[in-house]
């Protein structure tokens, strides 16, 4: 591996310990803006609520001043409308503290646990570092081993290829002194040349003997050079790859401990908070709808009566007051306005007839000017959706609610056809109102006269029965006082009827007269019974001037009732 290969992996170490470092510089400053945006956005809701709080209370100590709400809090019979504003106020004091609850939340809770978030990421980088640190340094010492190792077999093998070309060389140079002793005849050399030859050949043997040596040494020394270098490359190759495939992964998922996972559930958190959030304003907003879709026009109205009867309570009837000791006091049909009162109500009679039917008509023409004006004022106009679908391009939101059913010439022409409408409506409706008046005004002349002239009773014969005078008042009775004699005497019983009959002490005169009168019954055909004295057969009244006190009276009747009673039992 060359010097420039191991410069390369170190720097690419330091490289990954800065882009470590920036990541976790990166999640601290996300987690930092997220803290300033949720402490902001609690300030918001908190000035929200606050508001909403003083929007509701401005308008209920308006409604608590107010003679209604006294009405209204002794019998609860709210009308309709009313609960539907009553219920706005309500949803709205409801919506200030949920968004109170919502700023308590994200101070308490949500910036919190992104705080502990921040100081996880914070330790966990250090730590991962150090051992980073640590397996940066064993790659370090293994890669300068390998170079070691690698500089040591480089050297003994350059040694080797040197001895091998000296053995060469050597072997080259032994081969030529053979060569050249066989090319030239031993016998024509002297004994001194023969004896140099043969130390030369000696000396050659001998220097490539020494050279083989040298050879094998330095290859055996090349080798062992060679299998060290061979296997410190596998090891630091497998510890690279490792540290490269394994290691670095380890080392970031070390960084990363803990750290989607807590901002997972901080986020939750905020969903949560804001769901529940929909989830009571959909609860309140449920009652509203409910309290809208029971709006009762009629049931209103009549609580509204029922609240001021005084006022809408009908008058008292006007009576008759005559004048001057005047005690006539109904129609007189006598000759000679008779035939006036006939003439007159048969032309109340034609009169009737005819308003009433074009009555009728202004009612079905009004109903259904009604119906229609019902139309218009029931139409659903209220579903603005559309207004709160997001789409990539602003402009086509625009231009949709531009060309929606709420555009301002749409609602121009939809007022001014609701204002004719309404005075179309009005117009009838007084119109109904003033034939109706006469109608019942003339009906209840009609009704008198007819009264008093008789039409109901031969009206079959075409004639009347001749009217009589108007009977004279008479003069009223006072009633008599109740008796205070409790028992019963018919579906009674007979034994304690006597028995209270004897608890019951007469007077001395009454005693005389007692058994001088008997009493029968007479029951009219209207079912009354009248008490008689029998004198001679024949019935009169019975005339008691004062004799009996009013406890004895009612004894001797009693006596008497039981004395004519006693023959039928």
């Amino acid at each position: 591996i060359p010097r420039l290969g191991l410069k390369r992996i170190r720097n690419q170490l330091v490289e990954q310990f800065r882009c470590l470092e920036q990541q976790s510089e990166s999640r601290l400053q996300l987690l930092q803006d997220l803290q300033d945006f949720f402490r902001r956005k609690a300030e918001l809701q908190l000035e929200y609520s606050r508001g909403l709080d003083k929007l509701a209370e401005r308008f209920s100590a308006k409604i608590r001043s107010s003679r209604e709400h006294q009405h209204f809090k002794k019998d609860q019979n709210l009308l309709s409308t009313v609960n539907c504003w009553y219920l706005v106020l309500n949803q709205t004091r409801r919506e200030s503290r949920d968004h109170a609850t919502l700023s308590d939340l994200y101070n308490n809770n949500v910036i919190v646990r992104l705080a502990h978030v921040g100081e996880d990421v914070i330790r966990l980088f250090k730590k991962s570092k150090e051992i980073g640190v640590q397996m940066h340094e064993e790659l370090v010492k293994v890669t300068n081993e390998l170079y070691t190792v690698m500089k040591t077999y480089h050297m003994y093998h350059t040694e080797s290829i040197s001895a091998e070309s000296k053995l060469k060389e050597a072997e080259k140079q032994g081969e030529k002194q053979i060569g050249k002793a066989n090319d030239v005849s031993t016998s024509l050399l002297r004994h001194d040349d023969r004896q140099q030859r043969r130390s030369s050949v000696k000396k050659m043997e001998k220097m490539k003997e020494k050279r083989q040596a040298k050879y094998s040494e330095n290859k055996l020394k090349c080798t062992k050079a060679r299998n060290d270098y061979l296997l410190n490359l596998v090891a630091t190759n497998a510890l690279v790859a490792k540290y490269y495939i394994y290691d670095v992964s380890d080392m970031i998922d070390c960084c990363d401990l803990g750290y989607h996972a807590s901002l997972a559930r901080t986020l939750r958190t905020y969903l949560s908070a804001e769901y529940s959030l929909e989830t009571s304003r959909h609860e309140g907003l449920d009652q509203l709808e409910g309290a809208v879709d029971a709006m009762d026009v009629r049931g209103d109205k009549h609580r509204v009566m029922d609240m001021h009867s005084q006022i809408f309570c009908p008058p008292a009837r006007f009576d008759y007051q005559p004048h001057m000791g005047d005690e006539v006091c109904q129609v007189s049909a006598q000759q000679p306005v008779q035939t006036e009162l006939l003439m007159r109500h048969h032309q109340l009679q034609s009169r009737l007839a005819t308003l009433k039917i074009e009555n009728e008509e202004v009612r079905k023409t009004l109903d259904a000017t009604m119906q229609t004006l019902q139309d218009m004022l029931t139409v659903e106009d209220f579903d603005v959706s559309e207004a709160f679908q997001h789409s990539q391009s602003t402009e086509s939101v625009k231009s949709a609610s531009s060309d929606s059913y709420m555009s301002k010439v749409n609602v121009a022409r939809r007022r001014a056809n609701q204002q004719e409408t309404e005075g179309f409506y009005f117009t009838k409706f007084k119109e109904y109102l003033n034939g109706s008046n006469l109608i019942v005004k003339l009906q209840a002349k009609h009704d008198l006269l007819k009264q008093t002239l008789g039409e109901g009773e031969r009206a079959e014969y075409g004639t009347t029965r001749p009217p009589t005078l108007p009977a004279k008042p008479r003069r009223m009775r006072k009633p008599r006082p109740c008796s205070v004699f409790n028992q019963k005497l018919f579906n009674g019983n007979m034994e304690a009827f006597i028995k209270v009959l004897t608890d019951w002490p007469l007077c001395g005169p009454s005693l005389n007269s007692m058994w001088s009168l008997s009493v029968c019954l007479n029951v009219t055909r209207k079912g009354s019974v009248c008490l008689s004295g029998l004198e001679k057969s024949k019935f009169h009244k019975a005339k008691f001037q004062g004799c009996l006190c009013i406890k004895c009276s009612q004894t001797l009747v009693a006596w008497g009732l039981l004395m004519t009673l006693m023959p039928m039992l």
